[in-house]
């Protein structure tokens, strides 16, 4: 009898040994388990997340759907089906992003303000790019004379795109990085000149201005006292909100009247400071030439880009003006400057 039940204990014994290495086996599969099965719901939930972005991104343009330009489909027939994106942006990606920092990305930018800068001007510069990045705009800068390190030190630098080529102007700048594929998810494109004072500026308050009268294509108008006026049409006119022509008379002989449908009368922005419609835009890319240096005379033609009656979709906005410094960089301006008080002008 005594012999039996020592048997039966060893029995046990080693019963219990095994069950308690099948409990420890099994825990042990059950914990990697959960860890895999948790790992796979992150992925699942990041996935989902960013196809949810994407699709917000396609549809939360307050100025219309972006327009998608053709391509040379013939050369992409080996792609499959689905995998082709014809267009990109100037949005900075960081290389991990959180969903604060995306979210921001993808609500949050939707104008352009591009300018040729020099290291001369970086306090204007400064003043201007800091003004903009309140209203959350993508910023992009050219650096015609190769100096960018003297840039760093100040806060936004990283924030912006910077791009050298030594000796070469906005329009050249304009042509190579701001195709219409690449900037078509910008409700609007400031293509500016750096020595422009935005004291009396409101990025804002000037693009809920042309909505809501339709300029394609436009400017802000220039301070009376700016250093240089090119044409009396720019002029701010502190009575009205914006205007689209001017009225000039000299020596009883009226330059621009009623019947002028032509530039620099009606139907005119200077290349200084021109604000561009994502559709208008598009048709300014093909526009400018490749070899177009200065850009003289090009402002002349713009209306051709404007969607319409270049009466009535371009124009000149009064009650948001900039104070033009007329520094010459690059060789100069190589325009003659008008005197304010020369000319007898109104506008409407």
């Amino acid at each position: 009898m005594t012999s039996i039940k020592s048997l039966r204990w060893p029995m046990r014994k080693k019963s219990g040994l095994s069950d308690v290495r099948k409990s420890s086996f099994k825990t042990k599969q059950l914990s990697f388990l959960a860890v895999f099965c948790t790992i796979m719901f992150i992925m699942y939930r990041i996935t989902k997340y960013q196809y949810h972005q994407e699709e917000i991104d396609k549809k939360s343009s307050s100025w219309g759907e972006p327009k998608v330009y053709p391509t040379t489909s013939g050369n992409l027939k080996g792609l499959p089906q689905g995998i082709v994106h014809a267009n990109s942006d100037l949005e900075l990606k960081p290389s991990w992003s959180t969903s604060s920092s995306r979210s921001k990305a993808v609500f949050s930018n939707r104008n352009l303000l591009a300018v040729p800068v020099g290291i001369k001007q970086k306090h204007n510069v400064d003043v201007m790019v800091q003004k903009f990045l309140q209203e959350n705009f993508t910023i992009i800068l050219f650096h015609y004379d190769g100096e960018v390190d003297g840039w760093w030190n100040l806060d936004w630098s990283s924030n912006v795109i910077q791009i050298v080529a030594r000796n070469q102007t906005k329009w050249w700048f304009a042509k190579r990085f701001l195709h219409p594929n690449i900037v078509s998810i910008y409700d609007f494109i400031f293509l500016w000149d750096e020595d422009l004072g935005v004291e009396h500026f409101s990025p804002s308050r000037y693009i809920e201005i042309i909505k809501q009268e339709g300029l394609e294509i436009s400017q802000p108008a220039l301070d009376p006292h700016s250093t240089e006026i090119h044409h009396r049409i720019t002029i701010r006119s502190i009575t009205k909100k914006f205007h689209r022509r001017v009225y000039e008379r000299r020596k009883r002989r009226a330059r621009c009247s009623d019947s002028s449908e032509e530039p620099p009368c009606t139907g005119f922005v200077e290349g200084m400071a021109p604000v561009f419609s994502r559709s208008a835009w598009y048709c300014t890319w093909h526009l400018i030439q490749n070899d177009l240096v200065h850009g003289w005379g090009l402002d002349l033609k713009l209306g051709y880009c404007a969607q319409g009656r270049r009466t009535k979709k371009v124009g000149v906005v009064d009650s948001e003006y900039v104070f033009h410094k007329g520094i010459q960089t690059l060789g100069g301006s190589g325009h003659r400057m008008t005197k304010v008080s020369k000319l007898q002008k109104t506008t409407m």
